[in-house]
């Protein structure tokens, strides 16, 4: 007699919504069979490569045999500290080495484990929308709940913390913020950072900010740290990565910074779901963290020029885009007609380019589509020729 199997999967993945990178991924993989030269202008990963005194400190570690064993949960001391010194030398912040920093694999990871560490089911998290997807995903995985405040181009993209409802407030736990941001480029003066500051010490809100394009920024403009703002090392923990800044984000490799009560509790998350960060890219971090600055500033130079190509030509396609000051995304309106992911896949079957559809990043961002500088001049100049040679542009509705 045969038993009848059926396994099924947790509820909490059942109910995660579908992820649209994955389904973009189908897209093209569709695309690619059909014989479709593809130009991705999707996903934000980085073309350029890894500097190379960063390459060469993992290689030189990787013959050291003393780096093959299981790494340090909270991460080398030599790492931590060169995670401090930088920390003073970009955003003259002072943190500790010893109990102010956990290293992780990668600022992702990261942000889903601080929703794990401090959520129980039931209670609330707000996150801003658009939002990076893991910003609301970590919470739903730990059977939270998530208050999504909408970022409006009438606010400049920043929550409207007086529109957040008083109960909402009083529940909440955690408090995400991601500037520069991710998609919308948009950047967070300090007035803003002080006075979500006393919006989280109000309630007694863990305030999370999620810094990994904090230097990926143009014409001489600098982001703040949240530690610059008084009274925010009491509320407030923030995270690094090493992805877009040097090139590394196939290394997975950044790490959060706050008080010692808020890293033991993430680290205690970490230690019982993973180790470490291998120690060859450790010492590859280090390497990138004491190079000269002159590699970062090559990298941004190149998002810089292709900034400006951009927006150039978009404009006279009939996009209205600000200049950006930060990130290597534009945040466009889609055309009358469409949803984002209408158009999205209107533009690849047309034209072979892909675009990250607003619905990505939540319900409210599906009137916009993101374009991510992420490939060779020539390739953007291409891409944004083979939609003028479509007839794509804002200006036309196309869909009807």
């Amino acid at each position: 007699m045969t038993n009848e199997i059926n396994i099924k999967p947790s509820n909490k993945i059942l109910n995660l919504p579908k992820y649209i990178f994955a389904e973009l991924d189908e897209w093209k993989a569709e695309a690619k069979a059909n014989g479709t030269d593809i130009i991705d202008l999707g996903i934000g990963n980085p073309d350029g490569p890894t500097p190379n005194d960063v390459v060469n400190a993992a290689v030189s570690s990787i013959q050291n045999p003393l780096s093959h064993g299981y790494p340090s949960f909270r991460g080398k001391i030599e790492f931590r500290k060169s995670i401090a010194k930088w920390m003073k030398e970009r955003y003259n912040v002072e943190i500790c080495p010893n109990f102010g920093i956990q290293t992780l694999n990668g600022a992702k990871e990261g942000l889903a484990n601080v929703a794990l560490a401090f959520t129980n089911p039931g209670d609330i998290n707000i996150v801003p929308d658009p939002y990076y997807p893991v910003l609301s995903r970590g919470t739903w995985i730990a059977s939270g709940e998530v208050y999504h405040t909408p970022l409006t181009p009438e606010n400049n993209f920043l929550p409207d913390l007086k529109s957040i409802p008083e109960d909402i407030a009083k529940r909440a736990k955690l408090f995400f913020i991601n500037y520069p941001n991710n998609p919308t480029a948009a950047i967070a003066p300090l007035s803003f950072l002080k006075e979500i500051v006393a919006f989280c010490r109000k309630y007694s809100i863990l305030l999370v900010s999620d810094l990994a394009y904090g230097e990926i920024c143009y014409d001489n403009y600098r982001p703040h740290s949240i530690f610059e703002v008084e009274g925010a090392q009491d509320i407030a923990v923030e995270f690094h990565s090493f992805s877009k800044t040097f090139n590394m984000a196939g290394w997975r490799v950044g790490f959060v910074v706050g008080k010692k009560e808020f890293i033991d509790t993430i680290y205690a998350m970490k230690t019982n779901m993973d180790y470490g960060t291998a120690t060859i890219v450790q010492d590859a971090a280090i390497k990138a963290l004491n190079m000269d600055y002159k590699n970062v500033e090559k990298i941004v130079a190149n998002y810089a020029r292709r900034r400006e190509m951009a927006i150039k030509m978009l404009q006279e396609l009939g996009w209205t885009v600000q200049k950006t000051k930060a990130t290597m995304y534009l945040w466009l309106k889609v055309p009358d007609g469409f949803t984002s992911k209408d158009f999205c896949k209107y533009v690849l079957d047309k034209t072979g380019v892909v675009l990250t559809p607003g619905i990505a990043f939540g319900a409210y961002s599906d009137g916009y589509f993101r374009l991510s500088l992420v490939q060779p001049d020539e390739k953007i100049k291409e891409a944004l020729n083979r939609l003028k040679a479509a007839g794509i542009s804002f200006k036309t509705p196309l869909k009807g």
